[in-house]
């Protein structure tokens, strides 16, 4: 569990030069989070926050469980184990991140489909100003919203609250990912990669055919379809469970050329592409595969996410590979724009 802490803009002076790499530093607890965001205003820290993985507190009457943003489904399962609550299938959902933190962060799906962030009460986090605040659905709505799905750079997350009956009755509806059999065996000398796109339940015939005529038209060998239903909850920040989907992972193998991970970028954008025209869309942690075209279709609201962002966090303190690497794509997309206009004219 880890976030890079920038400098802020205009200190690279000569008194406070920036160091080639941030500095790594372990933190506990609020407090130590707190003092290392307010301390970042002079050193690039990298926080790892992997020690933060108690469970704070659990109010049995309430229903309610608090715990650290590093703790594991593992453990949590473990925990409630021991008074009798069954939620072991969040350990065992693909695809799920370890640790309650990340998958908050992401809005990821629980083993029914649902995103987690639907069994979130509240959250303790620390802002890039260096105040930790408390956020929950009727005190400081907006930076729950904000924080859910927020990919990290809201805040950074100290502790989660769970509503425990929801996340008992998630585990009760789990259901694994259907896989579909495709004769194809894996060349030799080729690459693996894997994309998942969502689609309606009912455009999934439909979308599975269009797949495989992609396979046929671009000679790609299809390696495996597997198929996992996604449940709708629109309280994360930049939602992507907008209703129910039929979430559809390709995995296909390409060629180990020199143009390999460009060939396969290129399938990436077909299957989007594909998905749009059935209605469907596609995940947040995949944006720096799609174009800007395919971002706005699906995410029409990331332009007012990174605009509030900045807003609350001016230095860009906050920062991890996914918003460095959108950032970049959308730069680069934007000066090839202009480049072609220009071109044009």
């Amino acid at each position: 569990m880890l976030m890079t802490l920038t400098m802020p803009a205009g200190l690279d002076t000569e008194e406070t030069p920036r160091p080639v790499a941030p500095v790594r530093i372990k933190v506990r607890s609020a407090d130590e989070l707190r003092t290392a965001v307010r301390h970042s205003r002079l050193q690039a820290l990298t926080l790892d926050g992997a020690a933060m993985t108690h469970i704070l507190r659990m109010d049995a009457k309430r229903g309610v469980l608090e715990v650290q943003a590093a703790a594991t489904w593992t453990e949590l399962a473990r925990y409630l184990a021991g008074r009798k609550l069954d939620i072991e299938a969040f350990a065992a959902t693909p695809g799920l991140p370890a640790t309650v933190g990340e998958a908050i962060s992401v809005a990821a799906a629980g083993p029914d489909g649902l995103p987690v962030t639907a069994h979130v009460i509240g959250l303790t986090l620390v802002t890039p100003d260096g105040e930790l605040r408390r956020a929950d659905r009727d005190t400081n709505s907006e930076l729950l919203r904000a924080a859910l799905g927020g990919q990290g750079l809201i805040g950074l997350v100290y502790s989660v609250t769970f509503a425990v009956a929801s996340l008992s009755a998630s585990a009760r509806e789990a259901s694994a990912p259907v896989g579909l059999d495709i004769p194809q065996a894996k060349p030799t000398h080729a690459a693996e990669y894997a994309f998942e796109t969502l689609v309606p339940p009912a455009a999934l015939e439909a979308y599975l055919a269009d797949v495989r005529a992609l396979g046929e038209e671009r000679r790609l060998t299809l390696l495996g379809i597997s198929v996992r239903r996604y449940r709708k909850d629109t309280s994360a920040c930049l939602a992507w469970a907008t209703g129910e989907w039929a979430g559809v992972r390709v995995r296909f193998g390409v060629r180990t050329t020199i143009g390999a991970s460009v060939a396969a970028t290129e399938v990436r954008r077909a299957l989007i592409t594909l998905a749009l025209a059935r209605g469907g869309a596609f995940l947040p942690r995949d944006l720096r595969h799609a174009t800007r075209e395919q971002i706005n279709a699906c995410y029409p609201s990331l332009a007012t996410f990174l605009r509030d962002k900045r807003r609350a966090d001016p230095a860009e303190r906050l920062q991890n590979d996914w918003y460095r690497e959108v950032l970049a794509k959308l730069r680069a997309e934007r000066c090839e724009s202009r480049w072609q206009v220009s071109a044009r004219t």
